[in-house]
């Protein structure tokens, strides 16, 4: 008996269980990675090219279509293209589209769907977009191009978005002349700027910390002269009484958004002032330059230029060039004749100790200018960003040979060897007391003549062995790190001031304000009709891509 009823009541359980309605799932996912790039053609068209990295969620709905708001009806379904994880789709459907706007398309991912728990790379690529250029409000000989970053309701996206959106401008168009518009709060006030691989001048703006549930606007004006003068958006006369009427209340709601890009403006600013790079040292070419000193490794990565100078005046003290004299203040002495193998800037860098006051400080400034001048020659043609991964694996390698030095002799003799490499390491005092923390430090030869207060003394004196030669002091490791440390402190504050006006100083030269454009969107919205932007999954406005993955299916 109770056999028959536990047999019972099992298949009760089993029916009440499927005979319940199961809940829906819901899209949820992650967008951690998205590039556009916008090509602004030569016939006034708009190419766009969107990659996306999908998460999904392991409780989240497959991720089974993506709906893509586009800017506007001039777009033909035969020109959009997509692939996921490389792969070539072919559900692509204006009729389909679900997203709360009325002009977009949808992308069926069909048997590449994005299933929970899962990764996938989603590429769409919507070619001959018309009617995306309107004339600059500034400057009526300039065309002006906006667009808006797609966009997903919060409630199903999660977690940051590292979101990267490039402009590539029409063939021909000369580095001087285009102007980029306002960025958006947390990104760089100025983009990246170079050339891609035919030619075209680009403008990159990147932010690791985006978020996927954003509209970012992103604009950029070039002269008409490189489009045809019909690919310009005319606007209707009336068209503008619209925006007069919201314009004379949405300024009184944004005074508070207005302070707070004002205070972010000033913080963009400063950030320039301390990037005395050029702008066109990040024209990417191919491969590594390799055969940089440390110093110009230094320069490339853009170390404070305090930490710069330190490193010089210790490769003319390693090289007997010059020895300090008295550390404050800072005066060194130079010891002909000078050897051949001396760079250029540790040249200038003697000839400008040779003077005093403003004159030392004018000879300083020029010595670095000339040689940010020199990495930007010397850079042509090659990548930055692996020639900045090669100096930074270096850095690493450099580390790693004084860490698995046995002896407290050997590590501190290799430690001399790549002294200049380590120092590439932002956290280089706090790893060289790392490295010697239980483990004293043996003084080489020529800090004596960069510290006189050290001194040189024989083995015999202090019995302690002298593995670079000529006989060393032994310290604490962390003595030795704070007092590197504070070379790099007193070679700012006794020799050039305040660092953040002499790298001003620089900057002024080798990296002026940019020429900027104060139109943040054209007339209509930026190519949009002055219609809204607002949407929550797809976008009504021309000049604006807004994406719903399933839109909610």
């Amino acid at each position: 008996m109770r056999k028959r009823w536990f047999l019972l009541l099992t298949l009760l359980t089993f029916l009440l269980f499927h005979s319940q309605p199961v809940a829906a799932q819901s899209y949820y996912f992650q967008v951690p990675r998205l590039t556009v790039d916008a090509f602004w053609e030569s016939d006034g068209t708009l190419k766009l090219v969107y990659v996306y990295s999908f998460i999904n969620d392991p409780s989240g709905h497959v991720i089974d279509f993506v709906d893509l708001g586009l800017p506007n009806n001039s777009y033909s379904e035969g020109d959009i293209y997509a692939s996921v994880d490389g792969n070539p789709v072919y559900n692509i459907s204006s009729s389909d589209f679900q997203g709360e706007g009325d002009i977009g398309v949808a992308i069926g991912l069909g048997q590449y769907s994005i299933d929970p728990g899962a990764k996938g790379t989603v590429e769409i690529r919507v070619e001959n977009i018309r009617n995306v250029l309107y004339t600059d409000d500034q400057d009526s000989n300039y065309a002006s191009a906006v667009f808006d970053t797609p966009y997903f309701i919060s409630t199903i996206v999660s977690e940051s978005t590292d979101l990267l959106v490039t402009f590539h401008l029409p063939p021909g168009v000369n580095p001087e002349e285009p102007k980029w518009h306002a960025a958006p709060i947390g990104f760089p006030s100025q983009p990246e700027t170079g050339l891609d691989e035919q030619g075209r001048v680009i403008y990159s703006w990147n932010n690791p910390s985006a978020n996927s549930f954003t509209p970012y606007k992103f604009g950029a004006s070039f002269p008409k002269s490189y489009i045809p003068s019909d690919a310009i958006v005319t606007q209707n006369p009336f068209s503008g009484i619209g925006e007069f009427l919201s314009g004379a209340i949405i300024p009184l709601l944004c005074i508070g958004g207005f302070i707070a890009i004002v205070a972010v403006g000033f913080a963009s600013d400063s950030r320039r002032k301390r990037q005395y790079l050029p702008p066109k040292i990040s024209i990417e070419g191919h491969g590594i330059k390799r055969g940089l000193t440390a110093v110009e490794a230094a320069i490339l990565l853009e170390e404070p230029l305090d930490k710069i100078m330190t490193m010089i005046l210790f490769s003319v003290i390693k090289k007997n060039t010059a020895e300090v004299v008295t550390r404050d203040p800072l005066e060194i002495k130079v010891n002909p004749p000078l050897p051949e193998d001396l760079q250029q800037y540790e040249k200038d860098f003697l000839a400008a100790f040779q003077k005093s006051g403003a004159d030392r400080r004018r000879g300083l400034r020029d010595m670095v200018v000339n040689l940010v001048k020199s990495i930007s020659e010397k850079m042509k043609g090659f990548s930055r960003q692996e020639t900045i991964g090669y100096y930074k694996d270096i850095t690493r390698r450099a580390w790693e040979q004084v860490e698995a030095a046995n002896t407290p002799e050997v590590k501190s003799q290799k430690y001399e060897e790549v002294m200049e490499w380590t120092m590439l390491d932002k956290e280089y005092g706090e790893k060289t007391q790392d490295v010697f923390r239980n483990t004293p430090v043996f003084i080489p030869v020529w800090w004596g003549h960069f510290d006189p207060g050290y001194g040189r003394v024989s083995p015999k004196t202090t019995g302690v062995p002298a593995p670079m030669g000529g006989g060393t002091v032994s310290v604490p490791g962390a003595d030795f790190a704070a007092s590197v440390a504070t070379s790099v402190q007193s070679f700012s504050s006794k020799v050039v001031g305040n660092i953040n006006d002499f790298t001003s100083s620089i900057t002024s030269i080798t990296n002026p304000p940019p020429k900027t454009s104060s139109t943040t969107y054209t007339k209509g919205g930026g190519g949009g009709g002055g219609r809204s932007c607002a949407c929550a999954c797809a976008c009504a406005c021309a000049g604006c891509a807004c994406a719903c993955a399933g839109g909610g299916r």
